[in-house]
């Protein structure tokens, strides 16, 4: 992975890229936990998951 690391923060940068497609879950840290359960079961629609420690996941898929 280390070597595309370059080329794909040029393509995302550039707008020819955008990783939030993968993102399946916006959750709130207190919620990590189950989150990473979920991640580490491989439990389908569980691809990325994205923590905010501010609190404001949204809880859902998006």
């Amino acid at each position: 992975m280390k070597r595309y690391n370059r080329a794909l923060r040029d393509l995302i940068a550039g707008g020819k890229a955008k990783p939030s497609f993968v993102v399946s879950h916006e959750l709130s840290l207190d919620e990590a936990p189950t989150a990473y359960e979920h991640f580490d079961a491989r439990d389908e629609g569980w691809t990325k998951v994205v923590l905010h420690p501010n609190g404001h996941g949204n809880g859902h898929k998006r």
